[in-house]
């Protein structure tokens, strides 16, 4: 099995008319273009990687996690533990205030917990421990806990997925199946919603009542200072025209370049670099409800079927660009396991054809969506398409964007009526690499995670995973997870790659880190 080191490879249409007829950007101002479009201004109703970018410019964390991958306090200036483990006392520190100058409250941090503990997979195994979440005054708030846990803190710091974002207490109150309309933060930009256009642009300003840490930044933490005056995000689908903008000077910063335009990248005035350390797992999900995924035979036969290489090798071309990964809870992260990683990384077509006959399949149709807005998804859908053909399968794509897709993806029908078999989606390390965190393992039934795998086993080993008094039987119980996982297919991981960002010779300061973070970044007239 071959293991990629991301660390140690980095690279150092009224829309389209605007953008290929707009000047370049001026020296307090920085456009930048994202890989998908920001369809949800609510970072905690959606776990969208452009909806999380979002409110890390407009919100800041209670913890951040540094580039060490150390927890630090962020929005809490101390906080204490009880020699028993069960009560934490955080106090915030001076100078918090909402962008209309109130100050940030222990009330807002309380109500921004239960909602995000409603929402994270972490916040809810968090919750299910808690007794009581008090304010204590203004400034120190006590989480008292049922039983001990080692996580309270690397919740609370988790850099992705649904990261602990704190918000007034009146955005915080608004169930978190609804999307907010309150978009007041306190971190180190403001968003200006009467600027936003769906699928054209958004908007932020420097936040002037932001108090920043005086801490180096490092990732999540330390000081967060906007040190240009506004920042605006123009949504620019065409990979090709995004290219030309970034290298017009059009734009500043292209989160993501394809591997097939790197070459067209003029590397004279544009800075290429895999700021995102540790990178993404690429993943697919089958929908145990419907047929023919309903059939633990068919979810084996689908598995035999695949083949980690073929399928990195069609979207990513370069064997440098892209890593094979067996390991649920991700390569070289503190949960990797080999348990049947070797069944996952390797096709087996004739096991998967025999699977098949077992399981009487019948032809019925396997829908999959096809990303196709994402540079770093299109291929996948058509290769894993084909590689379940040649096993047998009957298999039709729905092409659709991403954020279309999230919002298909909620239909439990069959595929007659608008429903799905399989879909393709990416999380970065950081939001699989532990059972507590990693959504794509989930498997609740009809209320959990799309796919609605029903498998009650895990949740329970999960469980046993957050009461776990040490690293080793921490690791024992991820073992086992990753087996029934795999057993079951309650997802497949496809492979690893991390992100190829270029941005001007003219913009310094950017920081690596495992989301987009815009803070540190000053920009030269010349």
């Amino acid at each position: 099995m071959r293991y990629f080191n991301f660390r140690a490879a980095g690279l150092s249409a009224a829309l389209f008319g605007a953008a290929m007829f707009a000047p370049p950007a001026l020296a307090n101002e920085l456009r930048v273009v994202m890989e998908s479009r920001l369809g949800n201004l609510d970072p905690i109703m959606s776990a969208s990687h452009q909806t999380r970018d979002h409110g890390y410019l407009i919100y800041d964390t209670l913890f951040g996690l540094d580039a060490d991958q150390k927890v630090q306090p962020q929005m809490v200036d101390s906080y204490t533990v009880s020699d028993d483990g069960l009560v934490y006392t955080f106090t915030l520190r001076d100078g918090l205030a909402w962008t209309d100058g109130t100050p940030v409250t222990t009330e807002d941090v309380i109500a921004s917990i239960k909602r995000w503990g409603q929402r994270d997979r972490m916040g809810i195994a968090l919750m299910s421990i808690t007794d009581s979440l008090e304010a204590k005054d203004a400034k120190t708030f006590v989480l008292t806990l049922t039983s001990p846990s080692g996580v309270v803190l690397e919740a609370f710091a988790k850099p992705s997925g649904v990261p602990l974002f704190i918000m007034p207490k009146e955005a915080a109150a608004t169930p978190f199946t609804e999307q907010i309309t309150d978009y007041r933060g306190s971190g180190p930009f403001r968003f200006l919603p009467e600027t936003y256009e769906p699928g054209v642009k958004s908007v932020y300003v420097k936040n002037e009542a932001y108090v920043p840490r005086s801490e180096p930044p490092s990732w999540f933490a330390g000081a967060k200072i906007a040190k240009v005056d506004r920042i605006e995000r123009i949504e620019m689908p065409d990979p090709l025209t995004a290219v030309n903008a970034l290298n017009s000077g059009e734009i500043d910063y292209l989160q993501t370049i394809p591997p097939d335009l790197l070459p067209l990248v003029q590397t004279d005035v544009i800075k290429t670099d895999k700021l995102d350390q540790l990178g993404y797992q690429i993943s697919i999900r089958m929908n145990f409800l419907q047929p023919p995924f309903d059939n633990k035979l068919v979810r084996q036969a689908a598995l035999a079927a695949l083949g980690q290489e073929e399928i990195m090798q069609a979207q990513f071309g370069d064997p440098e660009s892209y890593q094979i990964c067996g390991a649920a809870f991700g390569c070289g992260l503190p949960y990797e396991s080999d348990v049947m990683a070797e069944e996952v990384v390797k096709p087996d077509p004739e096991k998967a054809k025999a699977l098949l006959k077992e399981a009487g399949y019948n032809g019925e149709p396997v829908v999959i969506f096809h990303v196709s807005d994402i540079s770093t998804m299109s291929a996948l859908a058509p290769t894993i398409a084909q590689q379940l053909r040649e096993a047998g399968f009957n298999v039709e794509l729905a092409t659709t964007d991403f954020m279309t897709m999230l919002s298909r993806r909620a239909n439990q029908g069959p595929t007659s009526e608008g429903g799905w078999s399989i879909f393709v989606t990416s999380w970065h390390n950081t939001e699989i690499e532990d059972p507590l965190r990693n959504y794509m393992i989930t498997a609740e039934g009809r209320e959990g995670y799309a796919g609605w795998a029903d498998v009650p086993v895990i949740g329970e080993k999960i469980h046993d995973f957050l009461l776990a008094s040490d690293y080793d039987a921490r690791k024992k119980i991820a073992d086992d997870i990753q087996g029934v996982v795999y057993d079951e297919v309650v997802f497949v991981p496809i492979g690893g790659f991390a992100r190829v960002t270029g941005y001007s010779s003219k913009v310094e300061g950017v920081l690596p880190a495992p989301a987009n973070i815009f803070w540190n970044i000053s920009k030269s007239e010349n």
